[in-house]
C-alpha cells in the first residue's frame, strides 16, 4: 500500500502518525517534518515566514508512491524540505476543498490540466500559491527540474521576487473569483440536452467506445445523460433515434469485456490508459463502482443483455466481499500497486494459466482473454477480452452454454488462485459522499436484480452514516478507526439526498425521508446563496480559504449543483416543498451560461434540467397485502428514468407535506403526480 520504510528510519514519526487519512499514515515515518493542514501550521509559516510547500495525494495514487519514495524517504532531500518550508500533506479524498481549490490554482498558473501528487508553494501570510506543478523526479528528466533543484529555485524565488510574487498573487486571486458563474435571469433552454448529445456523438470513438482518445474515463454521468435521452425520445413516441442507446451500451460493453474491468474478481479500475480499454491504472476507486453499477443496471433494464446484469453482479459482489467494513460503511479505494509495481496482483503468466486450467477450459479463455497473443502488459497478460464468448465458442466449435460455463470455471479457479497473492493495499476510510454513491448503487442493484442481501448491505452503510457520521444535525466528512471528523461539503449533502430517493423507492422509510428533510435543510442553511444561486462547496461555518467555489460540471464525480439541483426538485415534488423547488430553478439558471458554453461538460445539472422543464411521474401506491410489492415491482419494470415509485403501507399515517393528503383506504390505492399536479387516487396499475 505504502512505499518502503527503511528499516533506521522506523523508529521516527512526524506529526502524520496520529492522521485518520491512510494516505497521511503512508508518509508518517517520513524524514520530512510534515504538518496535516491545520491552524498551528499556518501559524509557524507566519511566523517564521518560511514558504508553505503544500502536498496533495491520495493513497491509491502510484505517482504519489514514487515521488516518496524518491524524494520524501530521502534524508538530503527532507533536511533541505525542513529548513527552506514549512511542509503540509494533504489527503485530497479527505479535503477536497482544498484540492479544487489549488488544482484550479495550478492550472491558472501553468496553464496545463493538474492531477496527483500535486506540489504547491504557498505565501505564508495569506497561502496564494505562487508556484504549482504536479510530479516532479529525483533527477531533471523530460524538461522537468528536479524536485531538489525545484525547492532551491522556489525559496529564492520568495526572498528575492517578493514585488512580482505578490503582484501575482493579486491577479491569480482575481482570476479565481472571475471564473465564479455570475447566474442569470433565465433558466438553460431544451436546446442544450440536444446540444450535449451532439457533442458527446461526434467525440464518440466508433470503434472502441468511449469519447475522445486516451487516456479514457467511465464519464458514468455521460452515459447516464444518454441513456435518459434514449428513455425520453422513446417516450414520447415515434421511430426513436437510435444513437444514444447505442452510444451508452457500445461503451459500456466495452468497458466491461475489457481491461477496465478485473475479469476475475469484478469491479471497475479508474481509467484505460489506451484507446481501446485494454490497460488501466489499476486502483479501483469507490466513487467509480457506485455510479457504474447503478449505470449496468439500467442498461439491463433498458436492454435485457446479460452482459450489463453479470457486471452489475460482479460489482456489488466485489463491493460486499471487499470494500465493505464490518462496521458497514464502504472503503475508499483499492491500490494500483502490491509489492511495489502497479497491477502486479492482476496480471498473468501464460503458463501459470495454462497449468492451473483444464485443457477444455485453457483454449477458450486464451482466445477470449487474448493469451494466444502477445503480452499486452510489461512481457505478461492482463485480462481484457478480445473475443466475445460466442465468438470464441464458434472458432472453437463448442454451444454457447458448454463456452460460458467453461469460462466461469477458468475464472473462479483463476480467482482462488489469486486470493493468495500479496493483495494491493485498501484506503478503509469512510467517506460519506462516496458511500452515497456506492449505496444509491446497491440499492438500484437491489430493485433492478431483485437481490435483497444488496439491500442489506445499503441499509448497513447507510445506518454507518447515520451512527457515525450524522453529529448534532450536521453531517461529517470522514471516518476511519472509529474517529468521524471534518465538516462535509456540498457532494455529501447532495449525493446522500439523492441516495435516500433512491432508498426509499426500494422500501419505504419514514425515518429515511425525514432523514432526507433533515439533509435538505442544512443543504439551504449552510451551503445555498439564495441571492445570486446555486451552492457553494463548502459551508458557511467551514475554515475560510482563499476562494470558495460553486462547482458546476462534472468531473471523476457528479458535479454537487447538478446532483443538489435534481435531489431538490425531487424531494420537493414528493412532499410539496416550494423552497427546494425554488433552490433547484436558482441553480439552474445560475448554471445557464456555463452549460452553453460546453453543453456535455454539465450532464448532472442538464438531467435536473430534464427534470425541470418535464417533471418525472411520480406514483405513490398505498396498500397493506402483497398488492403493494406486485404493483411497486409492476410499476417499476423496465426502464424508466422519470418515473418515481413509492410503496407506502397503509398503516402509515404520519407523512409530511403534500404526502400526508395521500392517505391509504379501505382497498388499496395508486396516485399519480407529475411536478406539482396529481390525479385522483385509481384502485389499479391498470386504470394508470
Amino acid at each position: 500500500m505504502s512505499p518502503s520504510i527503511h528499516a533506521h528510519d522506523v523508529q521516527r514519526t512526524n506529526r502524520l502518525a496520529s492522521a485518520t487519512s491512510p494516505y497521511l499514515q503512508q508518509h508518517a515515518h517520513n524524514p520530512v517534518d510534515w504538518w496535516p493542514w491545520c491552524a498551528e501550521a499556518l501559524a509557524l509559516a507566519r511566523e517564521l515566514d518560511r514558504p508553505i510547500l503544500l502536498s496533495i495525494g491520495y493513497s491509491a495514487c502510484h505517482w504519489c508512491h514514487v515521488m516518496a519514495h524518491e524524494s520524501f524517504e530521502d534524508p538530503a532531500t527532507a533536511e533541505r524540505m525542513n529548513r527552506l518550508f514549512v511542509n503540509i500533506k494533504v489527503d485530497r479524498e479527505e479535503r477536497p476543498d482544498l484540492d479544487k481549490v489549488y488544482q484550479t490554482a495550478h492550472q491558472l498558473l501553468s496553464q496545463r490540466a493538474g492531477g496527483w501528487p500535486l506540489t504547491v508553494f504557498l505565501t505564508p501570510d495569506d497561502h496564494t500559491p505562487f508556484f504549482a506543478g504536479t510530479y516532479f523526479p529525483r533527477e531533471p528528466r523530460h524538461g522537468l527540474p528536479s524536485f531538489t533543484q525545484l525547492l532551491v529555485g522556489v525559496e529564492r524565488a520568495y526572498r528575492e521576487q517578493g514585488a512580482a510574487i505578490r503582484e501575482q498573487n493579486r491577479s491569480l486571486l482575481e482570476a479565481l473569483a472571475g471564473l465564479e458563474p455570475q447566474g442569470g435571469a433565465e433558466l438553460p433552454e431544451a436546446g442544450l440536452l440536444e446540444a450535449a448529445f451532439h457533442q458527446l456523438a461526434l467525440s464518440f470513438d466508433a470503434e472502441h467506445g468511449g469519447f475522445g482518445r486516451a487516456p479514457k474515463f467511465p464519464h458514468a454521468t455521460d452515459l447516464e445523460l444518454l441513456l435518459r435521452r434514449q428513455a425520453r425520445l422513446a417516450a414520447n413516441g415515434g421511430d426513436p433515434d437510435p444513437r444514444p442507446l447505442h452510444m451508452a451500451g457500445f461503451t459500456l460493453e466495452r468497458m466491461i469485456r475489457g481491461g477496465l474491468t478485473d475479469q476475475l474478481g469484478g469491479g471497475f479500475c479508474r481509467y484505460s490508459v489506451d484507446d481501446e480499454w485494454m490497460i488501466p491504472h489499476f486502483e479501483k476507486m469507490l466513487y467509480d463502482n457506485g455510479p457504474l453499477l447503478a449505470l449496468c443496471c439500467d442498461a439491463f433494464s433498458a436492454t435485457g443483455e446479460s452482459i450489463f446484469r453479470d457486471a452489475a453482479l460482479a460489482t456489488a459482489d466485489w463491493v460486499m466481499r471487499e470494500m465493505q467494513s464490518p462496521e458497514g460503511g464502504y472503503y475508499s479505494t483499492l491500490d494500483a500497486d502490491s509489492e511495489g509495481h502497479e497491477g502486479t496482483f492482476y496480471v498473468w503468466d501464460r503458463d501459470a494459466v495454462r497449468a492451473r486450467l483444464s485443457a477444455a477450459e485453457y483454449p477458450l479463455f486464451a482466445a477470449v482473454y487474448g493469451l494466444d497473443r502477445p503480452p499486452n502488459f510489461e512481457d505478461r497478460w492482463h485480462l481484457h477480452g478480445y473475443r466475445t464468448p460466442a465468438q470464441a465458442a464458434e472458432s472453437l466449435g463448442l454451444d454457447l452454454p458448454q463456452a460460458e460455463a467453461l469460462l466461469a470455471s477458468a475464472r473462479a479457479t483463476l480467482f482462488s488462485a489469486r486470493e493468495h497473492r500479496v493483495h494491493p493495499g485498501r484506503d478503509e476510510k469512510i467517506l460519506t459522499a462516496w458511500n452515497a454513491l456506492m449505496i444509491k448503487g446497491m440499492a438500484r442493484a437491489a430493485r433492478v436484480l431483485e437481490r435483497p442481501d444488496y439491500l442489506e448491505s445499503a441499509e448497513q452503510a447507510l445506518a454507518f452514516i447515520r451512527s457515525m457520521l450524522w453529529r448534532d444535525g450536521r453531517l461529517l466528512a470522514t471516518c476511519k478507526d472509529g474517529v468521524a471528523h471534518l465538516n462535509a461539503y456540498l457532494d455529501d449533502y447532495a449525493n446522500l439526498i439523492d441516495t435516500l430517493l433512491e432508498l426509499l423507492q426500494v422500501r419505504w422509510s419514514s425515518a429515511d425521508l425525514a432523514f432526507a428533510v433533515e439533509l435538505a435543510e442544512v443543504l439551504l442553511d449552510e451551503f445555498h446563496d439564495a441571492e445570486r444561486g446555486g451552492f457553494w462547496f463548502t459551508g458557511r461555518s467551514h475554515e475560510p480559504l482563499i476562494h470558495r467555489a460553486k462547482p458546476l460540471g462534472d468531473d471523476s464525480m457528479p458535479g454537487g449543483n447538478g446532483v443538489a439541483a435534481l435531489a431538490l426538485q425531487r424531494l420537493g415534488h414528493l412532499i410539496g416543498e416550494v423552497r427546494y423547488l425554488e433552490a433547484a430553478d436558482g441553480t439552474l439558471r445560475l448554471a445557464a451560461e456555463s452549460m452553453r458554453r460546453m453543453p456535455h461538460a454539465h450532464a448532472s445539472l442538464l438531467m435536473a434540467l430534464d427534470d425541470w422543464l418535464d417533471p418525472p411521474e411520480m406514483l405513490v401506491i398505498r396498500a397493506d397485502d402483497d398488492r403493494l410489492e406486485t404493483w411497486q415491482r409492476l410499476a417499476q419494470q423496465g426502464y424508466r428514468p422519470h418515473r418515481l415509485v413509492f410503496a407506502i403501507p397503509s398503516g402509515i399515517d404520519e407523512l409530511p407535506g403534500t404526502l400526508a393528503a395521500m392517505r391509504g383506504g379501505d382497498r388499496p390505492l395508486i396516485y399519480r403526480c407529475r411536478g406539482t399536479h396529481c390525479e385522483p387516487p385509481v384502485t389499479s396499475l391498470a386504470d394508470l
